[in-house]
């Protein structure tokens, strides 16, 4: 007769030790009705509790995530800003060395502005954040600029500067361009906010817009307008700060890049990476993330109490089996370790069907967009729709909360069937 496979069941059975052989048998055992329901019930309520907890932190880390890219959209990794504005002017070759450093992918200067922007359909306007940049590739976020692209999409050089006719070129954010009714090719009205000694100057010019950005992000989107930075220094006087913005290599360590940074420009300049800008913001996420977490734990440590009803069933209905093993010598902690391994497999199994049952659900809201919000309540939540991301390390991380809680719940049943005395198991009840 062939020697049997060497994954056969038996063969497995044979290489574990005893307590897990009867703990898989009991697993398996059809016997008792009550146990088979009571067992399959702590299953789907350990299942349920980690999907719960799976899908809530897919959602949080989508969100924290999608967040931080979209806030890195439009802006550098790294922000250099000078405490006076001679400063900028005042050291090229600090700016030289600067974009020269390992790590550093791209160096730019960058104006900001405050103002407002009214068009022929609607000459209320809207309050606007103006960012002016010099010539380059554009920005890292989906770009529809026909003017400056003749074959559509983004083009591969960002210019906004004066066409002939001395009238600049902008860009939109996506939804600021549908509040005004403003499409590529139309010329709306633009006011600039020109600090002055004594009091704001208002400042008046027609610009042309070049076409529309979107990140997503509704504050970006509803407000931000992207014109040349020498068109908005004049427009504001040029009484505005510029910054500096590091866009960090790919796989560079961005805190050795802002010490790098630092060191080159001296201690007239602040540096910062962008989390350091949005710290407050961030460190609530985290916090939310923390106790969210934690919340949702309750599930899986309650559902833990149906896997304790089990066992202490299971101990019920194997008093005979109990008796008879610690007559035959079993320990104790053989008999602590039966039970234990049952329910540790109960609690496996329900772990298991609970993050793929989390992960699917993840993968489908996020595949087909179901958590999409209005422009009203996207300006509140910063984004349009919810991604769900699955992380590696929160899945590790509920895993383990899991197996732990489910620990705790079946160590108090087993060891009252260890400390059992084999006269006692055998007595009938």
């Amino acid at each position: 007769m062939p020697a049997p496979a060497h994954g056969h069941p038996s063969l497995l059975l044979r290489r574990l030790p005893l307590a897990g052989v009867l703990a898989w048998r009991y697993l398996r055992g059809q016997r008792s009705q009550i146990l088979s329901s009571t067992a399959l019930a702590a299953l789907f309520a350990t299942g349920l509790g980690v999907t719960a907890m799976v899908v809530a932190m897919a959602l949080m880390t989508g969100y924290t995530e999608d967040l931080q890219r979209k806030l890195i959209g439009l802006q550098g990794d790294i922000i250099a800003s000078p405490l006076t504005s001679e400063v900028l002017d005042s050291n090229p070759e600090a700016l030289e060395r600067t974009s020269e450093l390992g790590g550093v992918r791209r160096l730019g200067r960058v104006a900001y502005g405050e103002g407002s922007l009214s068009s022929p359909a609607v000459p209320g306007g809207a309050g606007v954040v103006l960012r002016g940049v010099d010539p380059g590739p554009p920005p890292g976020v989906p770009m529809e600029v026909p003017e400056l692209s003749p074959g559509g999409g983004a083009p591969e050089v960002l210019d906004l500067g004066a066409d002939d006719d001395g009238v600049a070129s902008v860009v939109l954010g996506k939804e600021l361009a549908r509040q005004l009714e403003a499409g590529a090719g139309d010329v709306v009205r633009l006011v600039v906010l020109s600090p002055g000694e004594d009091r704001v100057r208002f400042r008046y010019r027609s610009v042309r817009v070049a076409g529309t950005f979107t990140t997503g992000f509704a504050e970006f989107d509803a407000r931000w307008v992207l014109l040349d930075r020498d068109v908005l220094r004049k427009a504001r006087g040029d009484r505005g700060l510029d910054v500096m913005e590091v866009d960090v290599a790919a796989g560079a360590d961005p805190d050795a890049v802002v010490e790098r940074v630092e060191r080159t420009l001296g201690p007239q300049w602040i540096v910062q990476r962008w989390e350091s800008l949005n710290q407050q913001l961030f460190a609530a996420l985290r916090l939310q993330e923390l106790l969210l977490f934690l919340v949702l734990g309750l599930i899986v440590l309650v559902s833990t109490f149906n896997t304790s009803s089990t066992l202490v069933i299971l101990v019920r209905e194997r008093l005979p089996d109990i008796g008879v093993l610690a007559s035959l010598g079993l320990s104790p902690r053989q008999l602590w370790g039966i039970f234990v391994i049952y329910g540790m497999g109960l609690g496996l199994a329900g772990t298991a069907l609970g993050v793929a049952a989390g992960v699917g659900v993840a993968w489908v809201m996020t595949e087909f967009e179901l958590i999409r919000f209005d422009p009203e309540v996207a300006a509140v939540y910063f984004i349009d729709s919810v991604p769900f991301r699955v992380e590696a390390t929160d899945v590790a991380a509920i895993v383990a909360f899991s197996l732990a809680v489910t620990f705790l719940a079946c160590a108090r049943p087993a060891l009252r069937a260890a400390r059992l005395q084999p006269a006692d198991a055998l007595r009938d009840p």
